[in-house]
């Protein structure tokens, strides 16, 4: 086969043979088919997409293209969740615990944060010692003895799409639905999972920022999960504003050690819960995803989920001392609140602005290579639709570097607006999608 023949037959909008793309993508990993040919490939996928049938083979061809790990010596229904990513979004480290502690076995593949949104694996990776490049037969010792395991993307596992996916970085063509659901797909089929829970944010500091766009992807997931024979549902939730309360790789981890040990920030909770049921119900540890929710609550309010978290940290290597005290942390050299200029309520947060002030103050990066600052980062004590009055603290910066520092707080200062109108909080969560389609989920 001809790589130029397969391009031109895609930037036609012409549908690709199994052989054509097997032929393509097998050659782009083996070497054999240069960065700029792929990249053409991909430009052509992302202005001319793929059917279903033929995402479904992208997905099956990159899935292939590495290990796919056998869990089924490891007894129960193996249930994960993937987020498409946002703003403050912890729910993962709060979740998988809560989840296992349940009896239910939760392997998961997570990622790293890259522009705007941030990365399950770094907020890991600020606790000293925790080891999340964990080998394959580390990361099935670790869930047959405690039931549950947080890793990066192994060299083993979906080649084709680390590969495929640092090219779709640097050339524009992330944004792609197909492209999107390919790379998310391949990964979590290959962990060893039975069922799947998709957590699909939608609004101004999400991947997807309408709805429409975000419907689209969820519909699309789901079908490859079930198509693959695992079941999969998802629900479609708000990403306006921050999720929780920190923002900022350390500053998560304290929060969900906090929520881990019973408070309750109540956004955050409501998520978690709400994912944590539908894994119970999957997991057939829970009749329906509410009586799913009730023992979630019970995992956390007895303490279970916390001791379970505490058992993940130790088994992945982890310095159990900085959970247990959480003020044996470093601390940031400085600090600049945000203070209320008028009285009124909060009418807006913007999640995007949020996440690039993140940036600046060292809590994320916009390259792969960017050192991150684990301390950095911002934590909210006012949400929107809360009242405020002139003088009141609605969020703390924490950086080392004054001048970013400064540029942060201007910043900041813009994405907050308060206004002497009355204002309610968004809706939280829209609605729950799976195989027989959209349903508006009623709180």
């Amino acid at each position: 086969m001809n790589p130029v023949e397969i391009i031109r037959k895609k930037r036609d909008k012409q549908k690709l043979t199994r052989e054509e793309m097997e032929f393509f993508i097998k050659g782009y990993v083996d070497g054999k088919i240069p960065d700029y040919q792929m990249s053409a490939f991909l430009m052509a996928i992302y202005f001319n997409k793929m059917d279903f049938d033929e995402t479904v083979v992208f997905t099956d061809i990159m899935l292939n293209s590495g290990v796919v790990v056998d869990l089924s010596d490891i007894p129960g229904v193996k249930v994960d969740k993937h987020s498409t990513g946002g703003i403050g979004d912890k729910v993962s480290i709060i979740l998988a615990p809560m989840v296992a502690s349940c009896g239910v076995p939760v392997p998961m593949i997570s990622g790293r944060g890259l522009g705007h949104t941030g990365g399950t694996l770094d907020k890991l990776d600020s606790i000293p010692g925790f080891r999340t490049n964990l080998s394959l037969g580390e990361y099935k010792e670790v869930i047959s003895k405690i039931g549950i395991v947080m890793i990066g993307q192994t060299k083993e596992i979906a080649p084709a799409d680390k590969k495929m996916y640092a090219l779709r970085d640097v050339t524009g063509t992330v944004e792609c639905i197909p492209l999107i659901a390919g790379s998310i797909m391949s990964k979590k089929l290959a962990e060893g999972i039975d069922a799947l829970v998709l957590d699909i944010k939608t609004g101004r500091g999400a991947f997807m920022q309408s709805k429409e766009d975000a419907i689209e992807l969820a519909k699309t997931l789901i079908a490859i999960g079930n198509r693959f024979g695992k079941k999969t549902i998802g629900f479609l939730t708000d990403m306006s504003q921050p999720l929780g309360n920190a923002v900022g790789n350390w500053l998560e981890i304290a929060e969900c050690v906090e929520c881990l040990r019973g408070k309750d920030v109540p956004d955050l909770m409501e998520v978690t819960y709400l994912l944590g049921g539908a894994m119970l119900m999957l997991g057939k540890k829970a009749s329906s995803i509410e009586d799913g929710i009730k023992i979630c609550k019970e995992a956390i309010t007895s303490g279970r989920a916390y001791k379970k978290f505490l058992e993940m940290v130790e088994h992945q290597g982890g310095k159990k001392e900085y959970i247990e005290e959480l003020s044996k942390y470093p601390k940031s050299k400085y600090s600049k609140s945000i203070v209320s200029k008028s009285d009124g309520d909060i009418v807006k947060i913007d999640a995007l602005e949020v996440g690039l002030v993140g940036i600046i103050l060292g809590a994320g990066r916009m390259k792969v290579d960017d050192v991150i600052d684990p301390k950095a980062g911002i934590v909210f004590y006012k949400k929107v639709g809360d009242s405020v009055e002139k003088g009141d603290t609605i969020a703390i910066l924490y950086c080392d570097d004054e001048e970013k520092l400064k540029q942060a707080e201007k910043r900041l200062e813009r994405a907050i607006l308060v206004a002497t109108e009355p204002c309610t909080p968004p809706k939280l969560i829209y609605a729950m999608i799976d195989e027989m389609g959209i349903h508006e989920w009623k709180q």
